[in-house]
């Protein structure tokens, strides 16, 4: 289940830079901090995963405790880093300069959406009475 879930989530990240022209690369990562599946080549998505890490746990000296943090983005001038949490999972994406933030938001929501709701197909028991 384990690798089949890295593939769900690198086919959620490929669906999502397809058809987002503003998220440039993007990292999802698993409840320790590990990276389940990015973009791009390993390199980018480890710089991508620290950086997300390291944003969080800034935003976490502002908070009570790390389930708190649920977003966190920073503008540059280059672009922007958004970095939400859900349940166990966290995506980060490097968006285009001037994207919107709310749909860099409600696309990376609906990445993480896609991998949580991916669930193994069961095979189907025969009626068949056996033999």
């Amino acid at each position: 289940m384990v690798a089949s879930c890295a593939v769900e989530a690198a086919q959620a990240l490929a669906e999502l830079t397809e058809l987002s022209s503003q998220i440039e690369r993007a990292v999802v990562l698993r409840a320790d901090g590990s990276v389940l599946a990015s973009t791009g080549d390993d390199a980018m998505g480890d710089v991508l995963a620290r950086a997300a890490l390291d944003l969080v746990g800034a935003a976490f000296e502002l908070r009570s405790t790390p389930a708190e943090v649920t977003r966190v983005e920073v503008e540059l001038e280059a672009g922007a880093v958004f970095v939400l949490r859900e349940g166990s999972r966290t995506i980060a994406a490097v968006a285009a300069p001037g994207a919107t933030a709310g749909l860099v938001v409600y696309d990376l929501r609906t990445c993480l959406g896609a991998i949580d709701d991916a669930k193994p197909k069961r095979e189907r028991k025969s009626k068949e009475p056996a033999a």
